[in-house]
């Protein structure tokens, strides 16, 4: 279906447009500059990314580290979809055990004297450009920092690159990073060319939808709609199987979606349900329906030759997890995701190893 962009009009209604509810251009919260298709170098070391008070909500109205306040998003777990298991008989996200050996890659990163990252700056409260402090900030910031401190000290450098879905997998492989931490599920087919963590969280393909629509989730509602999603992504991979009559819009980034959504461009997003509750938390007029419809373990992505260094980030995963309510791990979700996730008794994934 091609949208009809209309130039007049109440901004944040909806008309119809072929029998069903379209959502018109309502406001430029997700309008920021987006991700280009080639690397984009952002150098910001420790001290630049200045810790923020996360323990009250402030007086202008937003609530931790200067975010606003988010209506909870309803997002269905996602262990109905069974975990994805490789020709070898493991699971998707098994990978090597832990261990503190500083090898070859380890070195690599020391003798350099910085850590080089490929990050999202546009992933609200994963990754993303804080305007308050002009810092790349959130959940997986908190991953990168923890490595960057256990292979480089206390105060570490750390270079962080921002990186489009489609441009990940390249860019380790390429070496222009040494890892990437950037919400990347892991799976089957990505684990033959990339080496993975075990995973740091568990998210599941879901629906966002304008609240007047119609639909109801990754089903039949979706007949004759335009979708959107990341290019390289597994919601794209996700639509291609089972498109339910739908046609599809790729884009370099998940918040790319969120704008031809509000422009009336595309009728619905389809993206993991932790990374669209991060949307709907930047638009008040859109919400997730439905049921993920897969399971997506997120790890953190390294060069297949580079065994040391996995072994050594599952170590900092190990020791980030560990503790319970008192663990680095919630510390993180309860500062990042707790306003817009409202499970309350979230727990990282069990780490599984293949050796």
């Amino acid at each position: 279906m091609n949208a009809r962009r209309t130039a007049s009009g109440t901004a944040g209604k909806a008309e119809r447009h072929g029998g069903r509810r379209r959502h018109r251009p309502l406001i430029a919260l997700a309008a920021l500059a987006p991700v280009p298709a080639a690397l984009l170098t952002a150098t910001l070391t420790a001290t630049l990314l200045s810790p923020v008070d996360v323990r009250d909500g402030n007086a202008d109205g937003t609530g931790a580290a200067g975010r606003p306040h988010a209506r909870p998003q309803t997002v269905a777990p996602a262990a109905a979809a069974a975990p994805e298991r490789c020709d070898d008989g493991t699971p998707a996200a098994a990978s090597l055990r832990p261990s503190d050996e500083a090898g070859e890659a380890v070195e690599r990163i020391r003798e350099r004297g910085h850590l080089v990252v490929g990050v999202d700056q546009n992933n609200y409260l994963w990754g993303y450009r804080n305007p308050h402090t002009g810092s790349i900030d959130g959940f997986d910031i908190d991953l990168v920092k923890a490595v960057g401190r256990d292979l480089l000290g206390a105060d570490p450098k750390i270079v962080y690159r921002t990186i489009p879905t489609d441009q990940r997998i390249p860019a380790i492989r390429d070496r222009q990073v040494d890892m990437v931490v950037r919400t990347m599920t892991i799976n089957c087919e990505r684990r033959a060319e990339v080496a993975f963590s075990t995973a740091y969280f568990t998210a599941g393909q879901q629906i966002l939808a304008p609240r007047s629509a119609d639909v109801t989730g990754h089903d039949g509602s979706l007949e004759g709609l335009r979708t959107c999603s990341a290019k390289g992504s597994t919601a794209a991979a996700a639509m291609e199987r089972e498109d339910f009559g739908s046609s599809q819009l790729l884009v370099p980034n998940q918040l790319d979606c969120l704008v031809r959504l509000q422009l009336g461009e595309v009728d619905a997003v389809v993206t993991d349900s932790a990374l669209a509750a991060g949307l709907a938390a930047q638009d008040p007029t859109v919400e997730l329906v439905g049921e993920p419809f897969t399971t997506e373990p997120y790890g953190i992505a390294m060069n297949l030759a580079d065994e040391d260094l996995v072994r050594r980030v599952n170590k900092v995963l190990d020791d980030f997890r560990s503790g319970g309510d008192d663990s680095a791990w919630r510390a993180s979700y309860d500062r990042w995701l707790a306003d817009v996730m409202p499970d309350r008794t979230p727990e990282p994934p069990i780490p599984q190893y293949r050796d």
